[in-house]
């Protein structure tokens, strides 16, 4: 990374103390006084607890797939902050990243980091002439930047479960209204297996609205898709996000050919993603919530591993469950390591101890040094808790020069 470009991303990144202020007025104005970017393009609006990001993947490789030039719009970044702002499968340039992001910021010096954040992609979509926008809501949806959105060809709201419950709710009705939020007038809204609270306030805010919902988690031609066309995601549950992408996918009327492909070759780091290191294996898994670690957990019982050759990196930020993500995982590891990630004010590593018994390690790559001399070159180290977390060991086995973690 250019250094006139480490320069604007520190501007961007002191805007953090502002916090993530809901609200959608501060962004309807900078896009207005932009010329509306957000609406130079067709979108797909995407929200959830868990799997939009591995659902935007999939609907982006599917629609690139079909030879559409395809923006992506995503958040957290696992290493680097361009990851967020794709354009055909590749994270913008550095040069294109710096103009646009002085601009913003120099225009509309009361956007809060993500807001800037979401102009920015929205401007430089507008500027690569994008034929589609696959955008993923960065917290809740209602009041979520990415809402001023008003027409998106489709919406769809993954999985719901408790997270950011300081902000969205304390109940899964409250935050199930709040990602339904995203739903429109007369656009069809796909829907995954979601609980029957959650489902209840989402079909009410639908028929409030008049969107129409798709619901897959019983769509037996959507399994049947899934289940002919084999995915490179790992895990049962992107199955369920596989039935969401091709939902989302025919809503703009992508071919069979090109669904297929995409499920095929769509990648999402830190996702289950296996890395075979000089030192052995290492899987990486962003869960982060206890819905997560459940899923994580699945994957593990799938591949039957002896736990005595797995260990477990594990940190978590504070106001996540860790408590109840170590009760599901820790059976799965019996050596595990503590470390507190970057990003915002973590769980002390002492206090995962007392949860799960295990080490507490000073730093990402001790940690993961801990985890390989536990384990020996024929065991695994899973690394999990945070995409915090995950972004500092990828980038640490990799080698990658790597952007700041920052928790929005």
């Amino acid at each position: 990374m250019t250094s006139p470009t480490r320069a604007v991303l520190e501007r961007l990144y002191g805007l953090a103390p502002r916090g993530a202020l809901l609200g959608l007025d501060r962004v309807r104005a900078a896009c207005a006084a932009l010329g509306y970017p957000e609406r130079s393009f067709a979108s797909i609006h995407i929200a959830g607890t868990n799997g939009k990001g591995s659902v935007a993947a999939m609907v982006d490789a599917m629609a690139r797939a079909a030879g559409h030039r395809v923006g992506l719009y995503t958040s957290p970044h696992l290493v680097r902050f361009a990851e967020r702002i794709q354009i055909d499968g590749e994270p913008v340039g550095d040069d294109q990243l710096l103009t646009t992001l002085e601009e913003v910021l120099d225009r509309f010096p009361e956007l809060t980091f993500f807001e800037t954040a979401t102009v920015c992609a929205f401007s430089i979509f507008a500027t690569a002439k994008i034929d589609l926008g696959v955008i993923e809501v960065g917290l809740g949806g209602r009041l979520d930047a990415t809402n001023v959105l008003e027409r998106p060809r489709a919406t769809a709201i993954t999985r719901i479960d408790f997270d950011h419950t300081d902000r969205l709710g304390t109940d899964l009705g409250s935050i199930a209204r709040e990602k339904a939020g995203i739903l429109k007038r007369g656009v069809r809204a796909v829907l995954g297996p979601l609980d029957p609270v959650s489902m209840a306030a989402v079909r009410a805010h639908a028929e409030s609205v008049g969107a129409h919902l798709r619901l897959t988690a019983e769509d037996r031609e959507l399994t049947s898709f899934v289940e002919a066309h084999p995915l490179y995601l790992a895990g049962r549950h992107q199955r369920e996000n596989a039935k969401i992408a091709v939902a989302l996918a025919e809503e703009i009327e992508l071919s069979t050919d090109a669904m297929a492909r995409g499920l095929r070759d769509a990648r999402w780091p830190g996702r289950l993603e296996t890395l075979t290191t000089r030192g052995g294996q290492v899987l990486l898994d962003a869960a982060h919530n206890p819905d997560g670690a459940r899923a994580l957990a699945a994957a593990l019982a799938q591949t039957a591993r002896d736990p005595h050759r797995v260990a477990l990196v594990f940190g978590a930020m504070a106001d996540k469950d860790a408590r109840s993500m170590l009760e599901v995982l820790a059976p799965y590891a019996n050596h595990r390591i503590y470390v507190a990630p970057e990003g915002r004010r973590a769980t002390d590593p002492a206090l995962l101890a007392q949860y799960q018994p295990g080490l507490i390690a000073t730093s990402t790559p001790d940690a993961l040094d801990r985890a390989r001399a536990a384990v020996g070159p024929e065991g695994c180290v899973l690394v999990a808790g945070s995409i915090f977390l995950v972004g500092a060991a990828r980038a640490h086995l990799l080698g990658l020069a790597r952007d700041p973690a920052i928790a929005l």
